[in-house]
């Protein structure tokens, strides 16, 4: 069966944007229901996002469905989202639809990962949602630990991390740079609490995706991260499942162009968030999760990574001072420490630990000799108020 562009997602965005305020504000988060798995309604739909995958989908189909017909005790759907192929994508997919009953396909015109996955889950009927790419690097004896905190009402997201000690990636170097440099941006810039915001290899509830999904607005590779970030903003439970993942050596992702278009998405959901163009509260309300929490809303949990990124900020700064120009010394001290110690500072506080330290350290041989150590202490000064500017940005 091949349906084009569903129509649903315009409903869906009036009746979940008029429901959040609808529900009185909870103490903590209450317990989801577990999924009911006996309806006729395929428990699981899992969206495979198609691009010219021609060469490989048809041998991947096969495989995800044989899997999940031996290990999947509920019934489940897949749906090939055809991303506006120009291949014969569109043609096997349908092909196999004819022959599995499990298997769906649904052609966009427009092209764009985000949009697909959007509009796909947004039209489904089944209660868990999940997504996989189509050349699906990810092993799946990952699927099991990925959907059961879904289907028993622990968790509302799940995703699969690359990153965590116990995953086995065979992946090039500089594909792995580039993934934990961007994640630990994420860190730094906007506080996330999950360890990998681009593997595809996720899932989430319908309950819950039909309350995110309307104020997601990437439609493209930077969809996943905007629905992670919201989500745990959100004071949602995210479960993460360290997986084994092989990078693809046909894989056609520009990876120059995705980074541009992940740091413009950054600076756009920073803005968003600041300014309250994303409903956080009333989303944390209509879903039930209480106030959000992790160790750095507490006083401690703030204070100590601050600490922490001053210290080794001076440190390398000071180490550098001997070999490097003092300004060259600083803009390397305040990145290598906000790389490894990754502080919730966001973009305003980078800045201002960075204009603050540069200008004192150019006005100080004004005033008086600067020695390494009256240089050390005004790039501390610099940290903390990098810090104070950054805290008083995300409360704001």
């Amino acid at each position: 069966m091949t349906l084009t562009d569903p129509s649903t997602c315009a409903s869906h965005h009036a009746i979940h944007g008029m429901n959040l305020a609808m529900t009185p504000e909870p103490a903590q988060r209450s317990r989801r229901s577990p999924v009911e798995t006996q309806a006729p309604t395929p428990v699981l739909d899992v969206t495979i996002p198609a691009f010219n995958d021609e060469a490989c989908l048809e041998e991947n189909l096969r495989r995800l469905h044989g899997y999940l017909k031996e290990t999947f005790p509920h019934a489940f759907r897949i749906t090939v989202a055809d991303n506006a192929s120009t291949d014969n994508t569109l043609r096997v997919a349908e092909r196999l639809a004819r022959e599995l009953p499990e298997v769906v396909v649904v052609r966009f015109e427009q092209r764009g990962r985000g949009n697909a996955l959007r509009q796909a889950w947004l039209a489904s009927p089944s209660p868990v949602l999940a997504y996989m790419e189509a050349d699906l690097s990810t092993d799946l004896a990952a699927v099991a630990p990925l959907l059961a905190p879904l289907i028993s009402g622990h968790s509302d997201l799940a995703i699969g991390t690359r990153l965590a000690p116990a995953s086995r990636v065979t992946r090039s170097p500089r594909h792995q740079l580039v993934a934990r440099s961007y994640n630990s941006l994420l860190r730094t810039v906007l506080g996330a609490g999950f360890s990998d915001a681009q593997c595809g290899f996720k899932a989430i509830r319908a309950d819950v995706a039909h309350q995110l999904l309307p104020h997601v607005k990437d439609e493209a590779w930077f969809f996943d991260t905007e629905l992670l970030i919201i989500a745990e903003r959100s004071g949602l439970r995210i479960h993460e499942v360290p997986v084994d993942w092989t990078q693809d050596p046909n894989s056609s992702v520009d990876v120059v162009r995705t980074a541009i278009a992940d740091l413009r998405g950054i600076g756009r959901l920073t803005r968003d968030l600041r300014r309250g163009r994303v409903p956080v509260r009333e989303l944390r309300t209509a879903l039930s999760a209480g106030p959000a929490s992790s160790p750095r809303d507490s006083i401690l949990g703030r204070v100590v990574p601050v600490v922490a990124w001053s210290l080794a900020y001076a440190g390398i700064f000071l180490a550098c001072t001997g070999y490097l120009n003092v300004f060259v010394a600083n803009v390397l001290g305040l990145f290598l420490a906000t790389w490894a110690v990754r502080p919730s500072l966001g973009l305003p506080g980078l800045a201002t630990g960075l204009a603050v330290s540069s200008g004192a350290l150019l006005l100080l041989p004004l005033i008086t000799t600067p020695d390494r150590w009256l240089e050390g202490a005004v790039v501390v000064g610099a940290a903390l108020t990098a810090a104070v500017v950054g805290i008083s940005a995300r409360r704001t």
